[in-house]
């Protein structure tokens, strides 16, 4: 690694230390502001206050043939199979246990669960989301669009797109009834194995939890397992914020054959963290600059990533969006960018946004709900 790289790595860990007390902060302010907003018996979920808890059904009940159910499963209902040329994949099973995490406003639910990674060998919490069109009866036989929602900050024990505060739920469905976006299902997983000021990058470092396989194969398949999704990468999307959006959209470039688009809001772009220390061949297979040169040389697939930046980030953040696109933001690398005024390092800042071009941008790009049939 030559001494100019070295020095821009470090600067992007100085960066990132500095946003991980931030992010503590922000969450810390958050919660307050939760514990006023909603009144202390329904912010603790008490007795008849809340239904958090209780499981929660996305129609999954039906995987792999089982007894028909409401709002999901076996295309054709009960009576059919899916075809083995169908555009979509019926919920494979087996069905997890999902428990209330919220409740929307208009009756959807946030659900979590504990996923055991058969792939990565890490086991993690996991929410998830569905929109109420998913259990509308015109759209019972119909695979939608899954997101992965990734947080920025530390990223475990919990991931913060989880929580109604931010909106970003019912965003998605202002949006969509807007015409802007596609119904997704959310998946939301925590992007690190724990909290002790360490990013794991969400890749496999060596000798370290698979977080890239945790990522992009576990979690998948457990929206697969419990949901009608779109079998081809045009049903398939991340979104996050700071290393979260790092995450993100490493995780479209390394596998563009799964991954279409991502919203990357406020990224890092560099791969810094102290655990790369003795395996720079790997770092570099998880550097986005890197991966995005070797799209291009390739000449496809193609992906589309959407950044977005308030105008009060560290210059680091904004020199890091403006030169990646002026540089890697060709071919097969389709970039939009969204300045925000005044805009902060924050997902209070970055959700209203999305709305205003970064949504829309991948939308056009992802599938709609499609019909097994």
């Amino acid at each position: 690694m030559t001494q100019a790289s070295s020095g821009i790595y470090q600067a992007e860990g100085y960066v990132r230390a500095r946003r991980a007390k931030r992010w503590t902060i922000v969450l810390v302010s958050l919660a307050v502001v939760g514990l006023i907003a909603t009144g202390v018996l329904k912010y603790l979920k008490i007795g008849p206050f809340s239904d958090k808890g209780a499981p929660v059904s996305f129609g999954q009940e039906q995987a792999a043939g089982g007894a028909s159910g409401s709002g999901g499963g076996q295309a054709g209902g009960a009576n059919g199979a899916q075809k083995p040329d169908s555009k979509i994949l019926m919920p494979t099973g087996p069905a997890a246990d999902f428990k209330n995490s919220e409740t929307l406003g208009d009756g959807t639910h946030i659900a979590v669960t504990t996923l055991e990674g058969k792939k990565s060998g890490f086991t993690g919490k996991v929410w998830v989301w569905a929109p109420k069109e998913y259990k509308d009866p015109k759209f019972k036989d119909h695979g939608f669009p899954v997101l992965i929602a990734l947080p920025g900050g530390p990223g475990f024990p919990n991931n913060y797109w989880m929580g109604t505060n931010l909106k970003l739920q019912s965003s998605i469905t202002k949006w969509h009834a807007e015409g802007k976006s596609k119904p997704f299902l959310l998946a939301m997983p925590v992007l690190n194995p724990k909290n002790n000021g360490t990013y794991w990058d969400g890749s496999d470092i060596p000798g370290q939890p698979k977080m890239g396989t945790w990522l992009t194969e576990d979690v998948p398949d457990l929206m697969k397992a419990n949901f009608r999704t779109i079998k081809s990468r045009d049903g398939w999307a991340f979104m996050g914020s700071s290393s979260g959006g790092f995450a993100g959209m490493k995780a479209v470039l390394k596998h563009p054959d799964k991954f279409k688009a991502a919203i990357a809001s406020g990224p890092d772009f560099f791969p810094d963290s102290p655990l790369w220390k003795g395996h720079d061949k790997e770092r570099d297979e998880n550097d986005p600059k890197l991966l995005a040169k070797d799209l291009i040389a390739r000449k496809g697939p193609d992906v589309y990533i959407a950044f977005q930046y308030g105008t009060r980030e560290d210059p680091i953040t904004i020199n890091g969006v403006k030169n990646f696109v002026a540089q890697y933001g060709n071919g097969p690398v389709h970039t939009s960018v969204k300045e925000i005024p005044g805009g902060k390092h924050d997902a209070a800042t970055y959700v209203p946004s999305m709305g205003q071009g970064p949504i829309q941008f991948i939308s056009e790009q992802l599938s709609d709900p499609i019909p097994a049939f």
